[in-house]
């Protein structure tokens, strides 16, 4: 049968994808092509390159000097009550880590965050200041300044909003996270980055203009962050003179605040006699320690079970010069435990606290506080109450 005219032209038509621009086409897409991974392999050695750069900064990373630690107390940390109780003397400040576990706790921390494997949050750029010189402490504070106002497009906006914008848009992960936490540890990792869901929509929040008056708007409010601190960035070792950015974290309600009372001690003791105090705590779960020689010091924010917090409560004992003013606050005390029993909770319950001894005779103060994760007295809702803290004076006799 022969074919339609319509046919044939149709078919001599169809050769637009034949010879010469069939040839282009192909040329065309392997141009494209090419262009992608041209493009990948660029971000690929970008990324390597960040990695590497941060890898490098974790040599920089050292252990700080040790602390003084309270005179009578037995050193480490030890169970008591058949191992129902955990004490840790000093709050954890004997329990110093070394630089090579520092710089390998780095590289831990920069191989799981920096490049592709950092969730939604694009590619973290430095690995984490634990203790670094002075020089690489300031240049991380202001790359972080400058990342989180970048990458949360927060800087433009108003004082809340470049706060919420910058702090919030880098911290949390929007664009690009520049610094870690101070320290991690092996009881609890840090909480994952959020990535763009929060770092984005806080920084879009920040970015242009604030939408709502900061907190204590109209006060006179100093200052609300580390942003405006010509003080080096806490570590989280025990270091004076320096900014500590951790937020606060949760606050209970009043009737879920924490409390505490000492409920028995002797009123005189002998020079080297052991003694024991009685302590009593509520709304205070003690199963929450990150021990400050580790580079946990305040740098966990305060976490709520079931309406109330999670930390542990300190014991200290030291002899005073007068009872007619207040005490030097430099000198470390003959006596300090850190209470962590995994126990506590809504209702009251009592604690037995073994003091080995004092050392001279005079005139001792003991004294116990609950403290959160980071060892911090618990927050309370309202500013006419009274903290989670307790002390007594006893007569220390020959």
């Amino acid at each position: 049968m022969r074919r339609s005219h319509y046919r044939r032209r149709a078919s001599t038509k169809s050769g637009w994808f034949s010879g010469r621009r069939r040839i282009i086409a192909v040329a065309g897409t392997l141009a494209v092509f090419g262009g992608i991974l041209t493009v990948t392999q660029v971000s690929n050695a970008s990324t390597d390159r960040t990695q590497k750069k941060a890898l490098s900064a974790c040599n920089n990373v050292s252990a700080p000097a040790a602390s003084k630690l309270s005179t009578k107390t037995r050193k480490g940390s030890w169970t008591e009550e058949n191992g129902a109780v955990t004490q840790h003397a000093d709050d954890g400040a004997g329990d110093v880590v070394t630089t090579a576990e520092l710089r390998a706790r780095c590289r831990r921390w920069v191989m799981n965050n920096v490049g592709n494997n950092n969730g939604n949050g694009g590619a973290a750029t430095s690995a984490p200041a634990a203790t670094v010189t002075a020089t690489a402490t300031a240049t991380a504070t202001n790359d972080t300044n400058a990342g989180n106002g970048q990458n949360g497009n927060g800087n433009n906006g108003g004082n809340n909003g470049g706060n919420n914008g910058g702090n919030n848009g880098g911290n949390n992960g929007g664009g690009q996270a520049t610094t870690a936490p101070p320290a991690e540890t092996t009881t609890a990792a840090p909480p994952a980055d959020n990535g763009n869901n929060n770092g984005g929509n806080n920084g879009n929040n920040g970015g242009g203009q604030a939408t709502t008056p900061p907190p204590g708007a109209g006060l006179g409010v100093l200052t609300n962050s580390c942003d405006t601190s010509n003080l080096l960035a806490h570590d989280g070792f025990q270091k004076g003179d320096r900014c500590v950015s951790t937020e606060f974290g949760e606050v209970s309600s009043a009737a879920n605040n924490s409390s505490l009372l000492i409920t028995q001690a002797p009123n005189v003791v002998k020079v080297n006699t052991p003694f024991t105090l009685k302590v009593s705590t509520r709304n205070l779960i003690r199963d929450r320690f990150l021990a400050a020689g580790a580079g946990g010091y305040y740098v966990e924010s305060s976490v709520l079970q079931d309406g109330i917090v999670r930390g542990h409560f300190h014991t200290a004992c030291r002899m005073l010069a007068s009872t007619r003013e207040a005490p030097d606050p430099a000198p470390v005390p003959a006596f300090f435990v850190a209470t962590e029993d995994k126990k506590g909770g809504k209702a009251p319950d009592e604690v037995t606290i073994s003091v080995p001894g004092l050392p001279t005779q005079g005139t001792a103060q003991c004294a116990s506080w609950a403290g959160d994760g980071s060892h911090r007295i618990p927050m309370m809702e309202r500013a006419n109450e009274t903290p989670a803290f307790d002390a007594v004076k006893l007569r220390v006799v020959n």
